[in-house]
């Protein structure tokens, strides 16, 4: 039996939440997990739409690197 380590050199995440701050607190705490990893932010994108009661509903997706 033969033990490999590889490491990640991408990672993509995606992320959903009522409000922008939640949104941005959800995506905080996988910047400072992925950290651990020596994962960095390589690129955000973000996106709000809204729901049939007119609320918004923000999502981002968030691409890391080594």
């Amino acid at each position: 039996m033969s033990f490999q380590l590889d490491l990640i050199k991408d990672k993509v995440e995606f992320f959903e939440a009522g409000t922008l701050n939640e949104l941005e607190k959800k995506i905080q705490a996988q910047i400072d997990n992925n950290q651990a990893l020596m994962l960095y932010v390589h690129q955000v994108q973000h996106q709000t739409v809204f729901t049939p009661e007119g609320r918004p509903y923000y999502t981002a997706s968030v691409h890391f690197k080594s």
